[in-house]
């Protein structure tokens, strides 16, 4: 669809919610009228016309109507007109693109309490534990008053807890929270022991950080296995003395690396190998490409630092400390050694979704955020959800002022401190935002130097965060924070402030993607306040030396700048731009590539899961599990036979002993002579009925039954979190093996299917050892205990 086409489409959608709000607007006065008990009344009058066929979009217009009469009572905040439209967009599974400052908190009270009444529930979605926490008891005490059940979703809750949550009409909590309890629900040992129910409508708040930037880290579950402290050490060595280009190479725009021919020859040299791609060795080459990654792809102090011996995640998103997170699959111990810390355990994976594939479960899903637009075409192709743009509801006053860009970082550090010492000498408030927790340290040492006060949010907690961010719109302030820091808290101008100019924004460095530069810029001039932004910028940030050094190489000549350093040709910004488009492109390949990957696997999961709950929740799970494996000995039967005519080429002793331990039945060849193929098939056939008559008579048996679910759960669940491992250097393999002309995600798809088939034929033949030997056991042990009873 062309721009032009795209915006008649807003447009459109925008006439659609602009009829709707004219009719919530004449029907104020009458819910103004009401008394407080006739507008409760009114959600068990929408619950019964629902139950009487009407839909729940039919309701829209009044149950708006009333969530605005209930929040100006209740909260003295009466819904602007745009918020109803923000509100309507959400309604109908749409990204409400909405300003900074324009209340989305309050839109989603509209559209949470409409199809609340449904009954299914409604799950609302934030960045962090803090802002869960605000808005379920702010919006919560409109959904409260007119009847509806709130509840709240974060980590640290018991199982109780969240089952109550859950089965509360509306749900707010953490986006990272949900998915984690759908990978926990299907590691459980009861079907009363899982806390979600199905699935039925998300609203997720800053959409675009929930969906775009954290979607580049898959949801995982891990369990903790001893790691070999002494293999990652030697790996950590080993690597440190291989070189670039030679031993490896670097894609700096993509963060990955891979061994070449002469580097993987050096490695089986010192460890004394043939081909690290045999299986025998996975374990060892995996461990050597996690301490490769650790030396060349994470740094210390952007990626991570290191605090009381151990290594914190840094969250490159909002420059916070991620406490408590590690990564998995050995990356975590490979940069322990490289920093010579003790081995932690290793988290092995147990389970894993990405967030695309977890949000893509939801029937319906819609978002709200400032900064979707450059985001529309992958949230309308990987979620199907269109952008509607919603006018401000009162004129925006934000000066964007062109970038000011310099040969050099000094250079740009000096024209920093200049226009902020400018700034703070008149008491206009000063924001300075940074790409990194390192940058921002840098940028408070120059403010140091010049003995300027400043507040600088750097990896503190969330509600600290928050505070400090509300108060950066006063008199005389300079605070330093991350880009990201703070996101979803209003910044209020304080006294006099606005005949000062309102807050002015600097940025210290554009953004891999606009989307973020947007985001910062959008802190300034709220509710049609005064404000402005300007980047301060140079050609030595990263976003250049990313993604666009060649570029730079060739227009640097181009570029005449003045004794300070400046850069004053015009052609500056059309740089600018290329760069984050190159930026954006290569993240948005890297999720793609990524996903594609991630859907062959998820396929496998759902039918992993899909077995795994049917166990969970039948009454027979022996008269199951017989079914799920009643065509084994058969299949057994025709892969040692071969399709063999001449019985003396059949190795009968050998299928014995591959039938033997999984029927219930005697199995014995010995004294039978058969003629033919259809002979033997219909031998075994009888086994196969004597066994299956057996398995009906010990479903009586209760503790038989109980045993069966636990060891059927116990070996799904086992041979799925081998195939993870499997999958996962599956893919590790698909970036370092050269296929030509061969697709990588095909190759995946192939294989992966491959091993996917050989994990369920294991699984039905473990099934079926592990409960003859299980009820063999109890059995034995029942017999027992017969005969001391009858003893005494």
């Amino acid at each position: 669809m062309s721009f032009f086409n795209k915006n008649k489409q807003n447009a459109r959608n925008l006439k659609v919610y602009r009829t709707l709000v004219d009719q919530i607007n004449k029907m104020e006065q009458y819910y103004t009228s009401l008394t407080d008990e006739q507008l409760k009344n009114k959600t068990n009058e929408f619950k019964k016309r629902l139950q009487h066929g009407e839909a729940t979009k039919d309701l829209a217009v009044e149950a708006f109507a009333t969530v605005r009469e209930a929040s100006r009572r209740i909260l003295g905040l009466r819904h602007y007109d745009v918020q109803i439209m923000g509100g309507l967009a959400l309604l109908y599974g749409n990204i409400a693109e909405m300003a900074t400052g324009e209340g989305k908190t309050l839109v989603a009270s509209l559209p949470s309490y409409l199809v609340a009444l449904e009954g299914k529930g409604v799950h609302v979605i934030t960045v962090n534990d803090y802002l869960s926490r605000r808005d379920k008891e702010l919006i919560g005490e409109i959904h409260e008053f007119l009847g509806l059940t709130v509840g709240l979703n974060v980590p640290g809750l018991s199982n109780s807890e969240k089952q109550q949550a859950y089965q509360c009409d509306i749900t707010y909590g953490v986006g990272t929270e949900f998915g984690f309890d759908f990978l926990r629900d299907h590691t459980v040992q009861s079907s009363h022991q899982k806390v979600q129910r199905p699935y039925h409508f998300a609203i997720v708040d800053e959409v675009d950080s929930v969906l775009i930037d954290e979607a580049r880290t898959p949801l995982i579950i891990a369990g903790k296995g001893k790691p070999s402290d002494r293999l990652y050490k030697v790996c950590s060595k080993v690597v440190k003395g291989l070189k670039k280009d030679e031993h490896f190479t670097f894609d700096f725009q993509l963060k990955v690396v891979n061994f070449t021919e002469a580097g993987l020859n050096k490695c089986e040299k010192v460890f004394g190998v043939e081909n690290l791609f045999d299986l025998e060795h996975s374990s060892l080459f995996h461990a050597l490409l996690q301490a490769l990654r650790a030396r060349v792809l994470y740094e210390r102090d952007v990626d991570y630092i290191v605090k009381d011996g151990e290594i914190k995640l840094v969250d490159m998103n909002t420059g916070r400390i991620m406490e408590g997170r590690s990564l998995s699959d050995g990356l975590h111990q490979a940069i322990e050694s490289k920093e010579g810390l003790k081995n932690t355990d290793e988290n092995k994976t147990l389970a894993s979704i990405t967030i695309q594939n977890y949000y893509r479960m939801y029937p319906t899903i819609s978002g709200m955020t400032g900064t979707a637009k450059t985001e529309k075409a992958e949230l309308n192709k990987v979620y199907g959800m269109d952008v509607i743009q919603i006018p401000t509801n009162k004129q925006n006053q934000r000066i964007d002022y062109p970038d000011m860009v310099f040969l050099t970082k000094e250079q740009k550090y000096n024209a920093l401190v200049k226009e902020v010492k400018q700034r703070h000498q008149k008491g206009q408030p000063i924001l300075i935002g940074t790409t990194s927790i390192l940058q921002s340290e840098d940028v408070a040492k120059e403010m140091h130097k010049e003995k300027l006060d400043y507040q600088l949010l750097n990896a503190k907690s969330v509600q600290q965060e928050a505070n400090l961010i509300s108060l950066a719109g006063q008199k005389g302030q300079i605070t330093i924070a991350t880009n990201m820091a703070g996101r979803g808290t209003d910044i209020m101008l304080g006294d006099g402030v606005a005949e000062l100019g309102g807050l002015h924004v600097i940025g210290t460095e554009r953004n891999e993607s606009r989307r973020i530069d947007d985001q910062l810029k959008g802190r300034s001039a709220r509710q049609g306040d005064p404000g402005s932004t300007q980047f301060i910028i140079s050609l030595e940030d990263y976003l250049f030396v990313r993604y666009a050094s060649d570029e730079l190489e060739r227009a640097k000549p181009k570029f005449k700048a003045n004794k300070d350093g400046l850069i004053e040709s015009a052609n500056i910004y059309k740089f600018i731009e290329t760069a984050q488009k190159i930026g954006e492109g290569v993240h948005y390949q890297f999720r793609e590539y990524n996903l594609n990957l991630e859907d062959v696997a998820n396929e496998q999961r759902m039918v992993i899961y899909k077995l795994r709950n049917s166990l969970l929740e039948t009454e027979n799970p022996l008269g199951f599990i017989a079914k799920q494996t009643e065509s084994l000995p058969q299949e057994i039967t025709g892969s040692l036979i071969n399709n063999a005519d001449d019985p003396q080429d059949w190795d009968l002793m050998k299928l014995e002993k591959e039938l033997d331990p999984i029927l219930l039945t005697d199995v014995s060849f010995a004294s039978q002579e058969f003629n033919d193929i259809q002979e033997l098939q219909a031998f075994v056939d009888s086994l196969i009925l004597e066994h299956a008559k057996q398995m009906e008579h010990y479903a009586e048996n209760e503790r038989i039954q109980v045993s069966a679910r636990e060891t059927g759960l116990f070996v799904i669940d086992n041979l799925w979190k081998r195939h993870l491992d499997s999958i996962n250097q599956l893919k590790e393999g698909i970036g370092i093996r050269q296929y030509q002309q061969e697709n990588p995600i095909q190759i995946f798809e192939r294989e992966g299917y491959k091993f996917f088939e050989a994990t369920y034929q294991e699984i039905e033949y473990e099934l079926s050892i592990r409960i003859k030997g299980m009820i063999k056991a109890i059995l034995d042990k029942q017999k027992k205990e017969l005969e001391i009873t009858y003893l005494k």
